[in-house]
């Protein structure tokens, strides 16, 4: 496809957009458009570079010395998971001091999730949650109940019922900012205080939100929240996941994995765990430098964006798409699950249709990656430091193929 068949308005919002330096920054394969990358970032280029210096010279030449700073160290390893901390402070709205990085997605929220049940209040034994969460946060919380024999309740209820089940007996409200299948994006802000006007402690996944659009933890007053580096933060596969917990509850909120890490002296070794000063006490066990080194890397990435305007691009992609798709629902079995509204849209489009898994197997094959999502989901994400709206008319022109052809 050529840029000359491409609409001459979407070539003027590529030409004016204050992004478009952004997209020389990932390596991105020919013939491909990427829409996956709320599933896996693209790889910025500057990883690769990166991790040759640690694995060949803070790791090869310098050694154990690379740990902490000195004349022959490298970047001061046992400083990473603050270091990275800080970088994702800046995307979600809070303070460095209260964000930790390290270990998974599931195991933060399972910290935070147990921080959280610590510091609610009295009589309290619900967590509620969205009926259709993603399926790790339902895990973990059922997990925590059965560690706790039994004593908790989870509340599954529908996204729209939430607000008439806040009642005196919830403990932690758990909710994903972004739905992992519809895009559908909660009132962050909105919902943190009618949970609390109950008395009733906020846990947020930010999995589908961190390096997507801004995130303000602290003007919404959230109490704890989690989120994965790998997807728009662009940390690479596995990344680390960070966790947010609000500086008040510092000192009342339990560690449920205290490791020696999260100690506020680790080297001397003190056999009673004495937590380290702010959300540093949640680093539980010794950095992963290597996947912790790609991450800090890749966020560097984001040290001069306007959150502003790739919040302001994200939603202009993805009108284009939902725009150009449009005709081919009244054609096709396809319907858009994702809202118009933008208020209530993270930065995906997703569409139903009877047989999503094959047509996305043959987008796939035709360079249009996306992904597809049980049980009849068609999920196109867009990432704006490196899509173009060129890129979303090739995509939505592919999605017009496949579809004629399966026809």
């Amino acid at each position: 496809m050529t840029t000359l068949t491409i609409p001459d308005h979407l070539l003027a919002l590529d030409a004016r957009d204050p992004l478009a330096s952004k997209r020389a920054e990932f390596h991105l394969p020919r013939g491909v458009v990427y829409l996956d990358g709320n599933s896996l970032g693209a790889l910025p280029r500057r990883v690769p570079q990166r991790l040759a210096r640690v694995t060949q010279g803070e790791w090869g030449e310098a050694l154990i010395r690379s740990w902490t700073a000195g004349a022959d160290a490298g970047q001061d390893w046992m400083a990473l998971p603050d270091r990275v901390a800080a970088k994702v402070a800046r995307l979600i709205g809070a303070a460095a001091h209260e964000v930790a990085v390290g270990d998974s997605t599931s195991v933060n929220t399972f910290k935070v999730l147990a921080a959280a049940l610590g510091v609610a209040g009295p009589g309290r034994r619900v967590i509620l949650t969205d009926a259709d969460n993603f399926p790790t946060d339902l895990y973990v919380a059922q997990g925590l109940n059965a560690l706790l024999g039994g004593t908790l309740e989870l509340r599954r209820v529908p996204a729209d019922d939430i607000e008439a089940h806040l009642g005196e007996d919830v403990a932690a409200l758990l909710l994903t900012q972004v739905d992992y299948r519809t895009g559908r994006k909660l009132d962050l802000e909105a919902i943190t205080a009618l949970a609390q006007a109950k008395g009733i402690v906020t846990v947020w996944d930010l999995a589908h939100s961190a390096g997507a659009f801004p995130v303000d933890l602290s003007g919404a007053g959230a109490d704890f929240a989690v989120g994965c580096g790998y997807k728009f933060l662009n940390g690479g596969p596995g990344a680390p996941a960070f966790l947010f917990a609000a500086e008040r509850h510092h000192d009342a909120a339990p560690v449920a994995i205290s490791g020696w890490m999260g100690h506020a002296d680790p080297f001397e070794m003190a056999r009673d765990f004495t937590p380290a000063p702010g959300a540093r006490r949640f680093v539980a066990g010794t950095p992963m430098v290597l996947s912790l080194s790609a991450l800090d890397e890749a966020l560097d990435v984001f040290a001069d964006v306007d959150l502003n305007a790739l919040r302001a691009k994200s939603l202009s992609l993805t009108d284009t798409f939902i725009d150009l798709v449009e005709p081919l629902a009244a054609r096709f079995p396809l319907t858009l699950v994702t809202p118009r509204d933008h208020a209530r849209r993270g930065s995906q489009v997703s569409y139903r249709h009877p047989q999503a898994r094959e047509v996305m197997a043959d987008l796939i094959q035709a360079g249009i990656i996306g992904d597809y999502r049980t049980p009849d989901i068609l999920r196109f994400g867009f990432t704006p430091l490196y899509h173009s709206h060129a890129d979303v008319w090739q995509a939505a022109r592919g999605v017009q193929a496949v579809l004629e052809a399966r026809a």
